[in-house]
């Protein structure tokens, strides 16, 4: 039984939460305001939401008949039978209620409308999946993910730290390259999925613009990100201009064995896409981290 709760909760994709916390608090170290209780506490909420949110995906596409037994991606276990939907949906909102009392415990360190972000947070955590009009269904999953897994975590991580807007320049640069990179794990997820979702009406910009166009974008948005920090990477040691390049590596690789691939041998190459993103944002908050204690 808690094997298929841990099967429910993704792990191999929570890097994508954790990654936006670890690049936000690169930002407070660069401009000097890290600390580390608020950066804790945003790493707690973004994973928190991030697994409600796999668990409310899980619950709302077995609700709405979009999953089928033996499907190629995640082992579901509420369509397997191995969780029941009452547990997983009382999972969900559980997990949700934890979130936002670490959201409460925010509001030690930031102002009043961080209530409003959580709520947002939270509200999209639900319509991913859920509602009259689910995002994932709707070919805007993508957009979604670049905003709550890239913009809102980078730029909230770094605000609850440093307390003002001043020196925002970094944080705008890199929410955005995170977001990016971040949208690609969907990407992956959802080239796997195609065909299924095609077949219960599930459009997905992989099923509305197909498996090729999709994969030149998983390429692009690797190379878009790193172009977008350019700003900062003039800012870095010169040695900083190897951690692109070391991304690029790792994303073209990954990039190249996604288009050999079918099935279920994509599921590694997923977990592959969240680790790239995760390597990225720890060498990036490591080249904060030298260049502020070189100041």
């Amino acid at each position: 039984m808690i094997r298929h709760w841990i099967e429910a909760m993704r792990l191999r994709t929570l890097h994508v939460s954790v990654a936006g916390v670890i690049a936000g608090t690169g930002c407070a170290i660069l401009t000097g305001s890290f600390k580390a209780i608020p950066a804790l506490l945003c790493l707690a909420f973004a994973i928190l939401a991030q697994i409600a949110a796999n668990f409310g995906n899980e619950y709302y596409d077995f609700k709405n008949g979009i999953d089928k037994k033996g499907r190629a991606g995640f082992r579901r276990g509420v369509t397997e039978g191995e969780i029941s939907p009452k547990a997983m949906k009382a999972a969900t909102f559980i997990t949700l209620g934890i979130a936002a009392a670490v959201g409460c415990a925010m509001l030690i360190y930031g102002p009043w409308w961080l209530i409003i972000a959580g709520i947002l947070i939270m509200c999209f955590a639900l319509a991913y999946s859920a509602g009259p009009y689910p995002l994932s269904h709707h070919g805007l999953g993508d957009v979604a993910v670049i905003i709550f897994f890239g913009i809102v975590p980078v730029v909230l991580t770094w605000y609850l730290q440093t307390s003002s807007w001043d020196s925002a320049s970094p944080v705008l640069e890199t929410s955005l390259a995170i977001g990016l990179l971040a949208a690609n794990v969907l990407v992956v997820n959802n080239y796997r999925d195609m065909e299924d979702d095609a077949a219960v009406g599930k459009r997905t910009t992989v099923v509305i613009f197909g498996q090729k166009v999709m994969s030149v974008a998983y390429l692009l948005s690797g190379f878009i990100g790193m172009l977008v920090m350019i700003p900062i990477w003039l800012g870095m040691p010169v040695w900083a201009l190897a951690i692109p390049l070391i991304y690029l590596v790792l994303h073209i690789k990954t990039w190249h064995d996604l288009r050999q691939s079918a099935g279920s041998a994509i599921n590694p190459l997923l977990g592959r896409t969240a680790m790239n993103l995760m390597i990225f944002a720890l060498l990036f908050a490591s080249a904060c981290l030298v260049k502020s204690t070189c100041l």
